[in-house]
């Protein structure tokens, strides 16, 4: 047991220390918070610069002054002329950009415009041209049929849907859009650190085989003994990088909502002094909800002390199933370039699960095949992080933590019985069948 302690705190020290380890470490959550509020950043600035003008011809004479202009498209009446080819040319040249809705005399039959431009115009324009049209065609139904549409509007219901979650402990509010993006990032954050530490541990297993550095300690301590400080010890310089990330990041999240909250009540304040009618006023003192509000309201129905916990269980029992048999793989070939032959029937279950995480268990995270992929060792490390921000019982995720614990004690065995003989051959292919006989050899 000394000699295990003694190689986990080598691998350890050594990785800890390393400056890749602490940029990484203390990049990341910048880079991302980074990524995240370029995003937001790019996506309004894409709003705004979505401005357009279409200039109507309309041969039906039913849309004149009935289309409403919006925040980003400017609708002008055009006459006849524009319908010749060089008067077409010249508005569709016009700097920024322009458009020309055509709109034929039998449109309220056939239902059928043309939306003409130097450029395809994306969705967002189409839709709401459409709406417009839409609206003023419905309006001219109401008033052939005798129906008040400001009646129709008036009684179109709407429901507000607030979903609750019953527990042991009573109920709580639950989001199942905050659950399906937290479910959809764990997916994806555990299927790379599982590929990324454990190909760690097969890395520097045949970087020793090739160095013949292994000869020399295999002399002091087993191959046993190796194999288990090595997965250990880059297990918890894994566990330590994720806490680090974890305290980071909520640092960080704390102090840029404090910003923007600071930011929208400061501008609130603004337009409230500027608006005459003092009818921003009350808005200063009610909190202003936004994309920010929203998403911080969503995000507080969700219980992120069990996601984190589940989280680091669920890594560190998927990590140690995985790395022995990254070690097994290690431990037989004398090049990373042999591994290919053996990494793929190993990477099947997590990338079987982890396609899967993006459709079948998100849509039914309770459904037997769900609960299934969520016991078995070899996929619960995924599957339960996808199900439990949707609320898991307690006894499922007990259960599928002995389950993985019983899967990691056979792997082991399986990868050690594999690694006592393979760390020490060199110069010839293994084969499965090879393999096969090393888990037998009673040597």
């Amino acid at each position: 047991m000394n000699k295990i302690l003694l190689i986990v705190k080598r691998e350890y020290v050594s990785r800890v220390k390393k400056r890749s380890f602490l940029l990484v470490t203390f990049l990341v959550p910048l880079v991302i918070i980074g990524i995240y509020a370029l995003a937001f950043y790019l996506t309004a600035k894409s709003f705004e610069n979505n401005r357009a003008t279409i200039h109507v011809v309309d041969q039906s004479g039913l849309f004149a002054g009935k289309i409403e202009n919006t925040k980003n498209l400017t609708f002008v009446y055009a006459d006849a002329r524009e319908q010749l080819p060089a008067e077409r040319e010249r508005i569709l040249n016009e700097e920024g950009k322009n458009f020309l809705l055509m709109i034929p005399s039998d449109v309220a039959t056939t239902s059928r415009v043309e939306l003409l431009a130097k450029e395809t115009a994306n969705l967002s324009i189409q839709n709401d041209v459409s709406r417009q049209l839409e609206n003023v065609l419905r309006d001219i139904a109401f008033a052939d049929a005798g129906i008040d549409r400001t009646t129709v509007e008036n009684i179109r219901p709407h429901i507000n849907l607030s979903a609750k979650e019953i527990t042991e402990e009573g109920e709580r509010d639950s989001s199942a859009g905050a659950a399906m993006g937290i479910s959809m990032s764990l997916s994806i954050l555990i299927y790379i650190c599982l590929f990324l530490y454990g190909s760690q541990v097969m890395r520097g297993i045949i970087e020793e085989k090739t160095s013949r550095i292994v000869e020399v300690i295999i002399s002091s301590v087993k191959p046993f003994q190796l194999m288990m400080g090595k997965i250990i010890g880059i297990g918890l310089v894994g566990l330590t990088q994720f806490i680090l990330w974890i305290v980071l990041s909520t640092a960080l999240m704390g102090i840029a909502s404090v910003g923007m909250a600071d930011g929208q009540h400061i501008k609130a304040q603004i337009e409230a002094q500027q608006s005459p009618s003092g009818s921003q006023v009350q808005q200063v003192t009610q909190p202003q909800m936004g994309m920010f509000g929203t998403v911080k309201q969503e995000l507080g129905k969700v219980d992120f002390q069990t996601i984190i916990t589940t989280f680091l269980l669920y890594f560190l029992g998927g990590y140690l199933l995985y790395s022995a048999l990254f070690a097994a793989v290690g431990s037989a070939v004398d090049s990373e370039t042999e591994t290919q032959q053996f990494m793929f029937p190993i990477t099947i279950p997590l990338l079987f699960t982890y396609i899967l995480s993006f459709g079948v268990l998100v849509n039914d995270p309770n459904g037997p095949l769900a609960f299934w992929l969520s016991m078995i060792p070899f996929t619960s490390p995924i599957a339960m992080l996808v199900r439990i921000p949707f609320g898991v019982p307690m006894w499922q995720i007990g259960l599928s933590l002995v389950l993985l614990v019983g899967g990691f004690i056979l792997t082991t065995w399986v990868a050690a019985r594999i690694y006592r003989i393979g760390i020490l051959m060199y110069g010839k292919k293994a084969s499965y069948k090879e393999l096969a006989k090393w888990i037998r050899y009673k040597g």
